[in-house]
């Protein structure tokens, strides 16, 4: 199967190809590569994420944490064109193809980087994203707790999770970590919470 999609530097062996991203709203054809997330299509859950959610907002920083190829990031920019988009992930070759993404999509709202890219003091109005579930639970969580707190008062994020991947466990962990969670979708056994802004709570 190769490596992780996950690693900074897949190594396996180039093959591109191209998905589409048919949504009520946009059209886009998207160039992928093996060592990538979901390669030879839009993944389900990232489907369903960009089918239920409500719109982004309309300016501000907006954040796809986990961004693969580009299909969560290229839908905000398409979505909220007077907004920053920032698409992060470790794998290098994932954000190239998205950078090549953005420029066949003629999308300059967006941009792609590594975490440590990434202004810490840069606050988002928004955060998508498909996190990448299978890197562990550990590394899972201090991904989140990496990110969420840097919301804005008062944003929101969306994250969409397989049930059978932990959806329930997750929305229980991060109410208790405080950031108030809710399911708003459930569909093919992908669930879509809504993340708020971090309450008073533990950190960890």
């Amino acid at each position: 199967m190769g490596d992780h999609y996950f690693a900074e530097r897949p190594g396996a062996a180039s093959r591109r190809r191209t998905v589409d991203l048919v949504l009520p709203d946009l059209h886009l054809r998207l160039d992928t590569d093996s060592g990538v997330f979901s390669p030879d299509r839009v993944d389900p859950g990232t489907r369903v994420l960009l089918e239920t959610v409500p719109p982004p907002p309309q300016e501000g920083d907006l954040l796809d944490l986990g961004c693969g190829y580009g299909p969560i990031a290229l839908t905000l920019a398409k979505r909220s064109p007077s907004s920053m988009v920032w698409g992060v992930d470790v794998n290098r070759r994932a954000l190239e193809m998205a950078e090549g993404n953005a420029k066949a999509a003629g999308l300059d709202n967006v941009r792609f980087s590594l975490a440590d890219e990434i202004d810490p003091a840069l606050r988002f109005a928004a955060i998508w994203s498909n996190p990448p579930i299978r890197i562990g639970k550990a590394a899972l969580h201090d991904l989140l707790l990496a990110w969420l707190p840097r919301l804005a008062p008062g944003a929101l994020a969306h994250l969409v999770v397989q049930k059978h991947l932990g959806s329930d466990s997750l929305q229980r962990w991060l109410a208790g970590r405080g950031f108030p969670t809710e399911r708003i979708a459930s569909r093919s056994a992908y669930r879509v919470l809504r993340v708020s802004s971090r309450t008073e709570g533990p950190a960890r």
